[in-house]
């Protein structure tokens, strides 16, 4: 009598329980609850890859932009106008951080005489400030020779810098000041300051001080130590991070 074989079937799988939205999210908040800093991490990691993308950004800006950023023939130079490296300030005569960063900028130069200062004119702080860069973008096109002493009386002078006090430092250094208002009237003074303020946006510069060197944008009145080390650093790899 033949055999009969039967076929055994594979079992069908069963299908996989449908997920619980609610229970994983409140399986998500009670551990994040119990373990809080991983929020700070996540947090940190954030705000590095921001800055990141920011460094990126603004290194692709000074790069398409580095000829109106170190070599504009219009922007005052302290220092040494043919010095091997050109630290750009973006700088208000109202700004308290760029007051107190101005003995850092004085150093700097004592110590390091290749050392190139290019000031860019950047009045944010209100009409008083527009003003008294206006006084200053004439001073600098009248006088040069005395724009230095100049700048450093009016941004370390002992109160709010306006048109007047302004005025008053120009006209002490032998300014005459008809001429002076006469050229601050000079369509060019307006574009050199809508100029700079586009450059500003450009590289993602929203306040002062701050500065270019190489291929960053540092922001802030960081020390007189800092700043060195970047220009050491650029001087040595042509970066500022080497």
């Amino acid at each position: 009598m033949p055999v009969e074989v039967v076929e055994e079937t594979a079992a069908e799988p069963a299908p996989a329980p449908a997920l619980d939205k609610v229970a994983i999210n409140a399986a998500i908040r009670e551990f994040l609850l119990e373990n809080p800093e991983i929020m700070l991490e996540v947090q940190d990691a954030l705000q590095e890859k921001q800055m990141v993308a920011q460094r990126e950004q603004q290194g692709e800006a000074i790069a398409a932009q580095k000829t109106n950023i170190f070599d504009n023939m219009s922007d005052p130079v302290l220092g040494n106008p043919d010095g091997d490296i050109a630290v750009v300030e973006f700088f208000d005569y109202n700004c308290g951080y760029c007051k107190r960063a101005m003995s850092d900028m004085i150093a700097m130069m004592e110590n390091d005489p290749e050392l190139k200062f290019v000031l860019k004119e950047f009045p944010i702080l209100g009409p008083d400030s527009e003003a008294s860069h206006r006084v200053a973008l004439a001073f600098s096109d009248i006088m040069p020779e005395k724009y230095p002493e100049f700048h450093l009386r009016l941004l370390g002078f002992d109160g709010r810098a306006s048109e007047e006090s302004a005025m008053m430092i120009a006209t002490d250094l032998g300014a005459d000041e008809a001429e002076l208002r006469a050229r601050m009237e000079d369509p060019s003074i307006s574009e050199r300051i809508r100029a700079t303020y586009a450059l500003a946006n450009e590289l993602g510069i929203t306040g002062t001080p701050a500065y270019v060197i190489g291929d960053e944008v540092v922001s802030g009145a960081l020390g007189e130590q800092v700043l060195m080390t970047k220009v050491a650093n650029v001087r040595e790899c042509g970066s500022t991070v080497c």
